[in-house]
């Protein structure tokens, strides 16, 4: 019988890889690759050998998706920011049963969703920023699983994280879940960016202070009341992809019955006007 072993929510900003290249960031995000570092070894420990990414950079209109490939190899510019992330190789094994298995579990359940086998399906960089650092420390299988949903509720988001748990139990899998995405989203007006330093500072004083209390909530295990705000909090703070990453992981922890206090491994930090951390979700 499978299980999810560990659970986290994770930066995936392309400063990570400019951090370990010549320029002016190097070095700068030395803690949050650390943070993937220290998840995947938690993982290792505990046996995973699968690591389900719900990706909040790949946006999805109707459905929900998920990339069962056997195998994830390309290399990759990002066409958001190619200043940024250009000719990244990548070659990851994938898990296709379990993929598979999540979509006709989450359709069943009335959310519903393809698993697709193509060669040309690339994965985003919501899922290969994290793979990158990952890696490093443990090789496992990956899922991953579209999290930018634009005409879906959070739900629905749920339902497909409720699948997540139903077909890993089902499987031989032992996962690490990982939601992909930041706090608040709110990145720098083009025209402001350089004026505010805007790689280092946040846009909002708000989105900063509700982003802090956020995680402090998290970290007592007040996870109920952090549902009951989770739909105010993704509209007026901007989370990225609507945080339906965070609805996805909440529902293959038992929504809002999950009480376990999280742990930060990455202290909060800024980004873009962004708020970005790495949190560890006990299962």
């Amino acid at each position: 019988m499978g299980e999810i072993v560990l659970a986290a929510k994770c930066t995936h900003v392309p400063t990570m890889l400019m951090s370990e290249q010549e320029g002016p960031v190097k070095g700068k995000r030395q803690a949050a690759i650390d943070g993937h570092l220290e998840i995947a070894r938690r993982a290792r420990a505990l046996g995973a050998d699968t690591v389900v990414i719900c990706d909040t950079h790949w946006v999805i209109n109707a459905g929900f998706h998920i990339t069962a490939n056997n195998r994830f190899q390309g290399l990759f510019t990002s066409n958001e920011f190619p200043q940024f992330i250009q000719n990244m190789p990548y070659d990851y094994e994938g898990n296709p049963g379990l993929g598979d298995a999540i979509a006709k579990e989450a359709s069943a359940r009335g959310a519903y969703t393809l698993a697709h086998h193509l060669d040309s399906l690339e994965l985003e960089y919501g899922t290969l920023v994290p793979m990158r650092f990952l890696s490093r420390e443990h090789q496992m299988k990956v899922v991953s699983v579209a999290a930018w949903c634009t005409v879906h509720d959070h739900d629905e988001s749920r339902i497909v994280g409720e699948a997540i748990r139903a077909a890993v139990e089902a499987s031989d899998s032992k996962v690490l879940l990982v939601a992909s995405g930041s706090l608040s989203h709110k990145i720098w007006p083009n025209k402001d960016y350089a004026a505010n330093n805007g790689t280092f500072t946040i846009s909002s004083e708000f989105n900063r202070q509700m982003d802090l209390h956020v995680l402090e909530m998290w970290k007592r295990g007040d996870h109920a009341t952090f549902l009951k705000m989770l739909g105010d909090y993704a509209r007026f703070c901007c989370g990225e992809g609507s945080m339906h990453d965070t609805a996805m992981l909440y529902g293959a922890l038992g929504w809002d019955s999950y009480d376990k206090p999280c742990e930060v491994v990455t202290e909060y930090f800024p980004s873009s006007g962004t708020g970005q951390t790495n949190v560890i979700f006990p299962v």
